[in-house]
């Protein structure tokens, strides 16, 4: 992908914490890119609220009101030409169309391959972090394919699981290298220095 200002699809069902911080990147220069569109499969959120707020377009495309084939072709046809698809809490298993392969990340609030999968998200991904006596847990940005949490890895951030810790204090300190990861990670694709081939991620 050239290096240029990446247009940027958002997709997102919850509180829409890692879009403003996308938002902010944007605004303070550190970021070179747009967030043409954001998706949510939930009208009543507060990420729409927040969104709206500070003046994007939001579109809104709910799974539970739509069959799927209709669910993935509105979601398609919602991302237009956006450059870069960004998962940001999506919540719904959109099927990514041929012409998007290679152009849909994640964040996800643990160290993939593990903790992943369908039901993983939130609060769920910290407790079983906690519950498995982890001493690390991190971030991963990874490419999507057309499973919960799986794809090539892109970046990946740790932090300390300190004792005492319960899931609300290790979330926290994870979203704090969430908002340092997923900006770091669309400036890599943004600047031309990753490449996609064969499953596998090659970062120059």
């Amino acid at each position: 992908m050239p290096k240029n200002t990446l247009k940027l699809a958002v997709l997102m069902s919850g509180g829409g914490r890692t879009l403003l911080n996308l938002h902010e990147r944007i605004n303070d220069g550190s970021l070179d890119a747009k967030i043409q569109t954001v998706i949510s499969s939930r009208e009543k959120s507060t990420g729409v609220e927040r969104a709206r707020k500070v003046g994007m377009n939001v579109k809104v495309v709910d799974p539970r009101t739509l069959n799927p084939e209709e669910f993935h072709r509105r979601i398609d046809e919602a991302v237009g030409d956006a450059d870069l698809v960004c998962m940001a809490g999506f919540l719904s298993l959109w099927r990514i169309p041929e012409r998007l392969a290679g152009r849909v990340i994640n964040i996800h609030p643990a160290l993939l391959p593990d903790f992943g999968g369908k039901g993983m998200y939130g609060h769920h991904v910290h407790e079983a972090v906690l519950a498995a006596g982890r001493a690390v847990s991190g971030c991963t940005i990874h490419f999507c394919d057309n499973e919960y949490d799986h794809g090539p890895i892109l970046l990946q951030r740790s932090v300390p699981v300190e004792p005492g810790d319960t899931a609300d204090t290790l979330a926290a300190r994870v979203f704090e290298q969430e908002c340092l990861a997923y900006p770091e990670a669309i400036r890599m694709i943004a600047d031309g220095r990753v490449h996609l081939a064969g499953g596998e991620v090659r970062v120059i």
